[in-house]
Order: structure tokens, then sequence, then C-alpha cells
């Protein structure tokens, strides 16, 4: 009896104990504001052995061309898939970063620092409106709660200046001085 054609016991069992690794990893992609099926197209280019054409990834999931295509663009923007060649094999091969600290590095980084940005000129903004305000404000109880205004937003403004330094150390990579990268073979500290 020929095994070359039925999967064993095990065999199914190991696919399904990936599947559902899979399964997880594309249900929280919402964290890096990505759906479910490109995190399920990163999950099976993840375990995949060798790298995967676009057609490849079609059959493994079913989704449509165009939409499998968006997902690896999405995910080559995000440094999460790259594109390889092969010789003699003409069309576009893609494989998933394997180093996920990269991935992560970058990924927070671009996806933060847009927003925070934005968050530390807009609290200016605010407060040297507020400023020019209350210069013309006679008024007491509205220049009290401007100053009461100015306050909290000066807050806002230096918590996001923080949150800058914080995606700094992140994205130059000084933030595994202080907790390195796990690496395979490590030994556990929980």
């Amino acid at each position: 009896m020929s095994n070359d054609h039925n999967h064993s016991i095990e065999e199914e069992k190991h696919e399904e104990v990936i599947e559902k690794f899979i399964q997880v990893m594309a249900k929280n992609m919402n964290l890096y504001g990505l759906t479910p099926s490109v995190g399920r197209l990163y999950g099976v280019l993840y375990f995949s052995e060798a790298p995967m054409t676009l057609d490849d990834m079609r059959d493994a999931l079913e989704m449509s061309k165009t939409s499998m295509s968006t997902g690896v663009r999405a995910l080559s923007d995000m440094k999460m898939v790259e594109s390889t060649f092969k010789r003699g094999i003409r069309k576009d091969l893609y494989e998933s970063e394997e180093d996920w600290y990269k991935s992560f590095t970058s990924l927070f980084a671009n996806r933060w620092k847009h927003y925070t940005e934005t968050n530390i000129e807009e609290a200016e903004e605010a407060i040297f409106e507020l400023k020019s305000i209350k210069d013309e404000a006679s008024d007491q109880p509205l220049k009290n709660k401007i100053d009461r205004d100015i306050e909290r937003l000066t807050y806002a403004r230096d918590y996001y200046k923080w949150l800058m330094q914080f995606i700094h150390m992140v994205e130059s990579g000084k933030i595994f001085e202080y907790i390195p990268k796990k690496m395979p073979g490590a030994e556990e500290n929980n």
C-alpha cells in the first residue's frame, strides 16, 4: 500500500495545527491594519517550504487574482513579503520575510510615526491659537478655562513627543538593547 496519495494521520494532524495557527495569525492581523484574508496569505507564505507564485497562492487560498495581488502588494509595502527570483521560472515568486523583528519595527514606525507627528503639530497649533484667544479675552472665567485647556494640550503634546522617542528607538533597532530578540535555540525565559 503506497502512502504517496494518502495523507497519514500524523500529516493531517500537522496540517490542522498549522492551519489553526494561521487562522489565529490572520484574525489578529488587524493590529497591523491588514484584513484576515491578507493575514492568511502571509501565514501560507510563512509556512511554505518554497517561494510561491500568485497562482500557487490562489490555489492554496481560493482568493481572486485581484485580491491576491492587492494582498501581496500590501504585504510587500510593509516589508512582510518580498519577491524573489528562481532560474527557469518566469512568474514572480514571493516569500515571507523571515525576520519578524525587522517587519515589526518597520511597520510600527511607519504606521505610528505619521499619526504621532500629526498629533504633535495639531497640539502645538491648538496651544498657539488658544494663547492668542486668551490675549484678546477680557472674561476671567474664559481665561481660566483656556489656561486649563493649554495645560491639557501641553500634556498631550509632551506625551506624543515621548511616543516619538519610543518610535525612533523601535525604528533604529535600539529597542533590542533593552528587550533583546528571542533567537531560535536560545534558552526560554518566561
